[in-house]
């Protein structure tokens, strides 16, 4: 299971690093509301390996079968070691490539409010927003956890699916008992 999860972890979050390394410089130009939908779009593609990951396993190593349970568990650790990737490529991001983030975000955000005719309390509080949020991200610790839930729940929608479709009853043998090829293989 350990190199399963690792092969298909590893490979989905390199997606998501590379996805990242190739947007984020760029925000400017892309735009941070069709960031968001790219960022989130590349989250769903990389986390297809949790699908392929796990009929990897069920049809390599488990002759075939696997239960929902085996299924989930399989597809949240290759979630959890895609996130870790994700985690890591932010924090590089955040605190060496593009140090002023937070600052552009914060322009956009007031710039958007200025357009639809907010008030002057409105994108002061904005500011203030921006401020506590820079304040957080500006811890690595902080950062990394709200790095960590960014794409988790993707992770965990697209592995409950997987979990499902994929889960599959060992064959009855003749005694009436159902053995896999996991079950069967010696230490």
């Amino acid at each position: 299971m350990k190199k399963t999860v690792l092969t298909f972890g590893l490979i989905a979050g390199a997606i998501l690093s590379l996805l990242m390394l190739a947007t984020v410089p760029f925000m400017d130009k892309i735009g941070f509301d069709k960031g968001e939908i790219v960022g989130y779009t590349g989250m769903v593609l990389a986390f297809l390996l949790v699908f392929f990951g796990i009929r990897s396993y069920r049809e390599n190593i488990g002759g075939g079968a696997i239960t929902f349970g085996r299924a989930f568990s399989i597809g949240i650790l290759i979630t959890l070691v895609g996130c870790a990737c994700y985690v890591v490529t932010w924090e590089v991001i955040y605190f060496k490539l593009a140090p002023g983030f937070v600052e552009k975000y914060a322009a956009y955000m007031v710039e958007k409010l200025k357009s639809s005719g907010a008030s002057q309390q409105v994108i002061e509080a904005k500011l203030q927003e921006m401020k506590n949020f820079k304040a957080l991200y500006d811890n690595p610790l902080i950062n990394a956890a709200i790095s960590f839930i960014e794409p988790l729940p993707v992770g965990l929608i697209v592995t409950l699916i997987s979990a499902a479709v994929l889960r599959k009853k060992p064959k009855p043998t003749e005694a009436g008992k159902s053995v896999t090829a996991h079950q069967t293989a010696g230490p």
